[in-house]
């Protein structure tokens, strides 16, 4: 079954399943979508770290860490997140706040948000206490009757449960959904080229925008009129604007303009590049029909962690001696096999999974000494590894749409390691464009 054009834009080109696609639509409701947080933390009764539980309904993460510094009038460094959870959801997750009497909780009032005390901690919530997410999610609006979108759930589990999981895609997330930039600008920064990198941030038009926003685009593409953009540009694109107006005080300074943006969004543009050759590899892994879950001579694995999660840090190259042994491991679920995020120091594998390795490399002309970046060091990436294969065990029901008669909806639940996404499990059920699943 042919792939949306947006996911062939971020290197996937293809499905795991042979399954007809459900359809459907996510999130009607905000309900619909339900992820509570894993942890592998154990509070306490002392410690300088109030720590909570907090449910939230419909808030970004940001926005709701912001607003309760505001209320316990307090700097926002103080409160420690595990991980951010998508706003347009019922998300669980634990928080951390330095300093803070447990009594000082009762005047926070915020809509849609649930606090409850847990206790004391010596240790903030930091991201290495994250270790996956349950999901509850509901696909409506399926056209289907119900015993066919039954079948249909059954057969496309079937394929997922023989195959061990799915492929450890990166989603549209990773790169923009409406507008799947962030691998191409990372691309501009690697060849050397901050200008174009640049550019193609503040002025690259895509076709999903709204209209006034590609004609503001447009223009600056055209004319490089920064002054004359801002006139133009929407005041929610707070990240081009910024941009534009270190370019209008230092004329060229184009490394500059991109120290202007938080750094967790600068060091994103060089990862989305990286997650976009994986998914390249991973897709042409597939394509040349070796396996994701037993690996072959010349592939290199990692090794399960005391969190029982896969450790990049800690690989291993398989040779024809010590193929049977690791896919025994494989099997019990302490080692994975992996594919590259390209970097300067990278580890490659040999064989015929690096001979697709280097390919891609030489297809897409990646130059790897690139990822050594001089002018913002913080963006340098020596590369890494990660497992190709995210293991799931989807649980599904099927009933009427109570929201939309004559429709069936179908409530999938399955765990996740950190890291991955729940739409690279959604897709191989829905098969429909990401923005519909956004």
């Amino acid at each position: 079954m042919e792939v949306p054009e947006i996911e062939k834009q971020i290197g996937i080109s293809l499905y795991s399943t042979d399954t007809e696609g459900l359809g459907g639509q996510l999130r009607q409701e905000v309900e619909d979508f339900i992820v509570k947080e894993i942890t592998n933390r154990e509070e306490g009764k002392e410690g300088k770290y109030l720590i909570l539980e907090i449910t939230k309904r419909d808030w970004d993460t940001h926005h709701f860490t912001r607003s309760l510094a505001k209320i316990l009038q307090i700097s926002q460094k103080r409160i420690g997140v595990a991980g951010t959870k998508d706003k347009r959801a019922l998300t669980t997750q634990k928080i951390s706040i330095f300093d803070l009497d447990a009594s000082e909780i009762e005047r926070v009032r915020l809509k849609d948000i649930e606090l409850k005390v847990l206790g004391r901690s010596k240790k903030s919530v930091e991201l290495g206490d994250l270790t996956g997410n349950e999901f509850i999610i509901t696909i409506r609006n399926i056209d289907t009757p119900v015993p066919e979108t039954k079948a249909l759930l059954a057969k496309a589990t079937e394929e997922i449960l023989t195959a061990g999981g799915v492929p450890n895609f990166f989603g549209v997330q990773r790169f923009g959904a409406v507008r799947p930039v962030t691998h191409l600008v990372g691309k501009a920064i690697v060849e050397g080229s901050f200008e174009k990198a640049s550019m193609m941030y503040i002025a690259e038009p895509f076709p999903e925008e709204p209209e006034e926003t590609k004609k503001a685009r447009q223009f600056v593409k055209e004319t490089r009129d920064f002054k004359e953009g801002l006139k133009t540009y929407p005041l929610r694109l707070g990240h081009e604007r910024a941009m534009m107006n270190h370019l209008i005080a230092n004329p060229d300074d184009f490394a500059g303009s991109f120290l202007v943006l938080p750094k967790n969004l600068y060091r994103m543009f060089v990862h989305a590049y990286q997650s976009y050759i994986y998914n390249i590899i991973l897709c042409r892994r597939i394509e040349r029909g070796l396996p994701l879950n037993q690996a072959v001579d010349g592939d290199v694995v990692c090794f399960r962690n005391e969190a029982g999660l896969p450790d990049s840090s800690k690989t291993e190259k398989v040779t024809s001696e010590t193929v049977s042994a690791m896919n025994r491991l494989i099997k019990r679920g302490r080692a994975f096999i992996t594919a590259p995020l390209p970097g300067f120091k990278t580890e490659f594998a040999s064989g015929i999974p690096g001979e697709i390795e280097q390919e891609v490399l030489e297809e897409f002309k990646v130059p790897l000494e690139g990822f050594n970046i001089e002018e913002i060091p913080e963006m340098s990436s020596k590369g890494t590894r990660r497992e190709i294969l995210l293991q799931v065990e989807p649980k599904f029901e099927v009933s009427e749409d109570e929201l939309n008669p004559g429709k069936s909806k179908a409530v999938l639940e399955f765990m996740l390691p950190k890291g991955s996404y729940a739409t690279t499990v959604l897709r191989e059920y829905m098969k429909v464009d990401p923005l519909q699943m956004s």
